[in-house]
């Protein structure tokens, strides 16, 4: 394959998909041109500026609106407001030559064929030979766009679909035309997944492509079933939301934030054009989403859809659900099953579906039906849509945010399980699936070497998963690599003399048990191997110490033995910075308190872009007290001689910390001083990040890693900076910007990252810092009102503020 580098894009169409891909490519470091047409009306602000449709402004008015709208957005599409100055704005009249200045150019117009065709032919004069060109139309056939155009054009054009939001959701589609080059091809598919981050799956160009095929498919069935088994939409969501892993948005949520007019339009291009699909009807409307789509009742965007949101009489926002019998709205109603009680104790969602289709309620009904529609009809769509059924189940994951795909989920269940349960509702798999079964191959899916295999139908043998070899799949390793494992983490060789310390916790909390393990693997690493790495694969790194364990000391006032708990999490994080061996943190989703406190004292972080970490301690009324108070000292410290003002410095360090500021985004993390420049890095896509981690870890051994030496030098400002700090917080309390306990809790910080009530400039070791830090955070937790909000915390999951 020739090699291709990417240095600038051009962006065709500027609405909310267009905008959001331009974004995404901004984020990874590309230079962006976003195209929109002119206007053709002047706006009534721009007549009393007497402005002409002529005036530059005017002309780019409609792609610089929808840019700036989308960056004002939440969540945000992009990484680092910064990053939007590598997007260049203009319009299809004035700026369309300089598309022969890219390297590719992603249509993202109306979703009109001929409108499509008209773009693309003014496109196929003005760009260079061997660009590449692209569509992300989320249906319109690839054969038809590329007709008529040239060679040259069609060699290297094909449909790249982005899902929105671009940034959030990982699946890149890649459907080639009938003249696609099968190097453009195998460059997509690697471009996707090792630069933007994506899960890249090759499909086939067929209605929907593979993503929204499935995933409307499911829906429609669910659309069609609510009402036979007599569920309510509050139930529905609680059966497909986080406890089957899928989104807290679950079913009908999901529609309203998509809108339910996307679904529809899909739902019917399905049905125009898939007159053979087994399941044809079931994308036919039922009567009650025909009268939402009649009333305007779209979602999110109409103000209500399956849900409402309306003000009471006594002011408070109350949401309401449609009752799907009357199209009435009403409160919201409890959903409860016996079913979903049983897989309360169940921590891995794969373990639960054996569990669901077992049961003897209406959710076990639900679950039965419902799966074994999905099973039927996945395996009726090979080799329809795609020839491999792994790619089916990455589609769902990127796409849909699903833990796992339909053949996964297939498999925890058992095949033959699976098959029980389609006939008792009438229905039958494809006929490979019992050709499967009888060439003894009993699961989709196997692990073998640490790598993942599929049933290869053709062939019917298991064939290893290509584009693997970049990762590192801790579920695949974890039994066979395992050297050491108690109740909070797991030990695993990665290899080439790196170990990997992976939490287990819930929510991977910080306990007791995990800072064993961490010492262990530390332990391990010293004596046998070269280097540790601190990563896992769940939705999050770590939510913070475990504070159920330091409210129940402090509520019996067990306080040695908090102390000696908050010493030992202290000494910890210390040996994670001051062991012979290299450290490297890998933080991905939230990263918060101990979390985030593991970070800043790993020798080298490897985050993954989607970071959101910070030291979140106030929000439980205490102060970070594994270590993280000091290294923002700390951390000030080593400013001090840049010639900054050193208060300034220090306050922006104590705001961190007081304000309980999270990035969204590892790159803001760097704003923070969470990560640092020059030693820190982030890797777009997750899936690489614990390879990533290890590679450096690696490099750093290899390097001659020397275990550093204890820092004795921070420099703290004393009473100078303590004074400040106390004025400041007066203030706000007077002013009832913050209550009396918040204005203690900063007091207490401010007290330990002045370095106490000394009288001068002085220069401390760390311990010292570590010391006023622990005793800090042990008064705090003598307070009634700390406890009241480390008891908020436990019962709500959010923080209380008095």
């Amino acid at each position: 394959m020739s090699k291709r580098i990417i240095n600038k894009v051009a962006v065709i169409g500027s609405g909310i998909m267009g905008s959001g891909i331009a974004c995404h490519f901004a984020n990874i470091g590309v230079e962006v041109l976003l195209l929109d047409i002119v206007p053709r009306e002047l706006t009534d602000a721009e007549k009393a500026k007497s402005l002409t449709l002529e005036d530059k402004v005017v002309r780019n008015r409609l792609v610089n609106t929808s840019l700036q709208t989308a960056l004002k957005s939440k969540p945000s599409p992009i990484y680092h407001q910064n990053f939007a100055s590598r997007i260049t704005t203009g319009n299809l009249e004035d700026d369309i030559a300089k598309v022969a200045d890219v390297d590719w150019i992603i249509e993202v117009v109306v979703e009109r064929l001929d409108i499509k065709k008209k773009v693309f032919e003014t496109l196929d004069k003005h760009r260079k030979p061997g660009t590449l060109i692209t569509s992300n139309t989320s249906g319109i056939p690839i054969k038809f766009m590329s007709e008529g155009r040239s060679d040259d054009f069609q060699a290297h054009f094909c449909g790249t679909h982005f899902f929105n939001p671009a940034r959030y959701l990982k699946l890149f589609e890649i459907i080639p035309g009938p003249k696609t080059s099968q190097d453009v091809l195998d460059f997509l598919n690697g471009y996707g997944e090792q630069y933007l981050g994506k899960t890249s799956v090759v499909a086939k160009d067929t209605p929907a492509f593979i993503g929204n095929r499935i995933g409307i498919f499911g829906i429609q069935s669910l659309f069609h079933q609510v009402k036979d088994l007599g569920l309510t939409i509050e139930e529905v969501d609680k059966l497909t939301g986080p406890v089957i892993g899928r989104p807290k948005s679950a079913t009908f949520r999901t529609v309203d934030v998509v809108g339910l007019d996307t679904l529809v339009h899909v739902a019917n291009g399905i049905y125009d054009n898939c007159p053979n699909d087994e399941a044809h009807e079931l994308f036919k409307l039922p009567d009650f989403i025909s009268t939402m789509m009649e009333n305007k009742w779209l979602g999110s965007k109409t103000g209500q859809g399956f849900y409402k949101k309306v003000k009471g009489d006594n002011g408070k926002s109350e949401i309401l659900s449609l009752d799907l019998d009357t199209l009435e709205y009403r409160s919201k109603k409890s959903a409860k099953f016996a079913t979903l009680e049983l897989t309360k104790t169940v921590d891995k969602v794969i373990d639960r579906f054996p569990i669901l289709v077992g049961g003897k309620d209406k959710a076990g009904d639900f679950y039965r039906k419902n799966f074994a529609a999905m099973f039927a009809y996945v395996s009726n769509r090979i080799p329809e849509i795609t020839d491999e059924l792994y790619k089916i189940d990455d589609a769902m994951k990127a796409g849909f945010g699903w833990e796992h795909g339909p053949f996964q989920i297939w498999d925890a269940i058992g095949v033959e399980k699976g098959l029980e349960i389609m006939k008792a509702e009438g229905l039958e798999p494809a006929s490979w699936v019992n050709d499967m079964l009888a060439s003894g191959s009993k699961s989709f899916y196997t692990v073998k070497d640490g790598a993942s295999y599929f049933y290869d139908i053709p062939s019917k043998t298991q064939i290893k998963i290509p584009g693997q070899d970049a990762f590192i799949i801790l579920d695949n390793i974890r039994k066979s690599k395992e050297v050491f494992k108690n109740t909070g983490v797991v030990i695993e060789d990665l290899g080439d003399g790196i170990l990997n310390c992976e939490f287990q916790s819930k929510m991977n909390t910080i306990g007791g048990d995990v800072l064993a393990g961490l010492n262990k693997a530390v332990d391990l690493a010293e004596k046998d191997f070269q280097g540790l790495v601190i990563g896992n694969q769940a939705a999050n790194f770590s939510v913070g110490a475990n504070i159920g364990m330091i409210f129940m000391m402090a509520v019996e006032q067990e306080y040695d033995e908090l102390n000696m708990a908050i010493k030992y999490f202290q000494d910890t994080m210390m040996r994670m910075r001051y062991s012979a061996i290299p450290t490297v943190a890998a933080p991905h989703g939230m990263t918060l308190g101990g979390g985030c406190e593991l970070s800043l004292h790993a020798d080298k972080v490897v985050a993954a872009a989607e970071t959101y970490i910070g030291l979140v301690e106030f929000g439980v009324g205490v102060i970070p007290g594994g270590g993280g108070s000091k290294e923002m000292a700390l951390r000030a410290s080593d400013l001090f001689h840049k010639g900054d003002v050193k208060l300034n410095v220090l306050q922006e360090y104590f705001l961190t910390i007081g304000m309980a500021k999270v990035s969204t985004s590892a790159y803001e993390a760097f704003d923070l001083g969470i990560l640092q420049k020059g030693k820190d890095v982030v890797v777009v896509n997750k899936d690489r990040q614990i390879a990533t981690a290890k590679a450096y870890a690696k490099l750093m051994a290899e390097q001659g890693y020397t275990q550093p030496i204890k820092r004795k030098d921070v420099k703290v400002l004393g009473k100078q900076a303590l004074g400040m700090f106390l004025v400041g917080t007066d203030s706000m309390e007077a002013s009832n910007y913050i209550s009396e306990h918040d204005q203690k809790i900063a007091n207490k910080l401010a007290y330990v990252m002045a370095g106490g009530d000394l009288s001068e400039p002085t220069a401390v070791s760390e311990q010292y810092l570590l010391d006023l830090e622990r005793e800090a955070f042990l008064s705090l937790c003598t307070e009634r009102k700390t406890l009241e909000r480390i008891q908020h915390m436990l019962k709500t999951g959010k923080p209380l503020r008095n």
